[in-house]
């Protein structure tokens, strides 16, 4: 059975005070009788003491202790240290006294009215006739302490008897003995009363107060269960600073740690995911560029194969013919060249190897050169090129590599040509950046291959690639410089047409 903190604690304050209780009262029964025995022996002890300093001191003056006890002409005593003395020990210890004169044999002074009893008691002590029920309790060179019992009250004494110093004056002490059981028994029942009081009022307060001790910890139990379903926003909101503060606080910083280690644990989860996803792309990509380079290598070494294998078999035997061929191998040999450069071009910016030179140069007129070095391919095409931007515009950036950015796009732009054959080259300056807009007039490219063209090797029309000799592989590079160069680039299908564009820092 489950058993709540508050009732083990008030079990346990029970227990203690049942045996405290029962302790007490084995006590009281054991000892408070020989206590009180001892502390009548002191009395007794002290009584005589007192006494004999009197008596001595009276009998090294030349008299007797009978001088102590003398009246005044009206017949009533005078107070003396003597009679102070016999009053104190009686209001005191319930001592009763009686001192003899062994030279005359009678009374000096009596704090009782059984003179005679007592003084023929102590003179039966000093021949040797004790009562058989009499205990010695303790036996002095000059006095003798012992328990009696008295047949006339049928009751216990403890008296003390015998000669002061002065070896003339007899005494004898009496204290009554008989209440001593009673009190033991009074006490008794009074502490029986007194302690089941106490131990009812003393449960019910140790009930009702120890809700301030299980009421933390009840806390902390429900806060380490949030805890076990890796709940962590919960906290000891205590701010006591004895153990279960210090424990609670202890459960603060725990869950904290263990709140930041999980955090840890899943964003390197997370990672190693992410890791094993990109090395799974990698190798897909890995294997990918593999197919697409043998894909793109095994026509042009199949036809200069087969062309320079007729050549060996003197299949063209007029110099017509032999030229053709050869222009053939020529021709494929080139489109492997270029395609071997491009790939290590590539490979040297996506690695990181071609570093970038920042500096300054006019974008209009690097534009300009593009389309000059291109015209004799423009007017092939029968293209018309709309540029009319007609002031410089400085920029930062690496312009060799801008210019093959800008050179990729008007290739590209010149093999798409379609509709009015209209290429427009547009330049937006933008705050801190100028914007680069290639745009050509012809079909749109479907909007699910746009976000594809930057990956090597993406053709959307294999046979139109084919047909001028693309590779797939300069909307990449493309691609790397920008990305070299820490910018942006992009396409996007207008209303007769596709444009693409780039972007470049106009300022440092």
């Amino acid at each position: 059975m489950k058993r709540s903190l508050r009732v083990r604690f008030t079990m346990i304050f029970i227990g203690l005070m049942a045996i405290i209780l029962i302790g007490i009262w084995c006590v009281n029964n054991l000892m408070l009788e020989w206590f009180y025995i001892n502390q009548k022996v002191d009395a007794l002890q002290l009584g005589y003491t007192k006494m004999n300093e009197l008596v001595m001191e009276k009998w090294e003056a030349g008299g007797s202790i009978n001088d102590e006890f003398i009246t005044d002409s009206n017949g009533e005593e005078i107070q003396t240290p003597a009679i102070e003395l016999l009053r104190n020990l009686g209001d005191q210890y319930n001592i009763t006294m009686v001192i003899i004169d062994s030279f005359s044999n009678t009374p000096v002074v009596a704090s009782t009215r059984d003179v005679k009893f007592m003084m023929d008691r102590v003179f039966q002590y000093m021949v040797g006739r004790n009562n058989p029920r009499t205990e010695l309790i303790l036996e002095e060179d000059n006095y003798t302490i012992q328990k009696t019992y008295d047949s006339r009250s049928k009751s216990f004494y403890l008296e003390s008897w015998g000669y002061y110093t002065d070896n003339r004056t007899i005494f004898i002490m009496s204290i009554p003995l008989a209440s001593i059981r009673e009190s033991v028994q009074l006490s008794n029942k009074f502490l029986a009363y007194v302690g089941i009081i106490a131990l009812v009022l003393g449960s019910v307060v140790v009930y009702f107060t120890t809700k301030k001790v299980t009421s933390p910890i009840l806390q902390l139990a429900h806060i380490s269960e949030r805890m076990s379903h890796l709940d962590f926003d919960a906290k000891y909101q205590d701010d006591a600073q004895d153990e279960i503060g210090v424990l609670g606080n202890s459960v603060n910083v725990l869950s904290d740690k263990l709140k930041e280690t999980i955090g840890e644990l899943k964003s390197a989860n997370n990672q190693l995911l992410k890791d094993i996803e990109e090395k799974n792309q990698i190798d897909e990509m890995r294997q990918e560029f593999i197919g697409n380079v043998s894909h793109e290598l095994k026509t042009p070494i199949a036809l200069i194969q087969g062309y320079a294998e007729g050549l060996t078999e003197g299949m063209a035997e007029d110099k017509e013919s032999r030229d053709y061929y050869c222009e053939v191998i020529m021709d494929e040999a080139n489109k492997m060249n270029t395609m071997v450069r491009q790939l290590l071009t590539l490979n040297a910016l996506e690695s990181g190897n071609d570093m970038v030179t920042m500096e300054r140069f006019d974008l209009v007129e690097l534009i300009h050169g593009v389309l000059t070095a291109a015209k004799i391919l423009i007017e092939q095409k029968q293209a018309v090129i709309m540029f009319d931007c007609d002031h410089p515009v400085h920029v930062w950036a690496d312009e060799f590599k801008i210019e093959e950015v800008v050179t990729n796009y008007v290739s590209n732009a010149l093999n798409h040509l379609g509709g009015e054959r209209v290429i427009s080259i547009i330049i937006e300056e933008l705050g801190e950046d100028v914007r680069v807009t290639v745009r050509n007039t012809g079909l749109q490219i479907p909007q699910e291959a746009l976000p594809n063209l930057w990956t090597k090797f993406y053709k959307v029309d294999k046979a139109r690639t084919r047909a001028y000799g693309g590779s797939g592989i300069g909307l990449s590079i493309v691609k790397a410089i920008i990305d070299s160069h820490h910018k942006e680039c992009g396409v996007r299908n207008v209303e007769d047409g596709v444009a693409f564009w780039f972007t470049v820092d106009s300022k440092v």
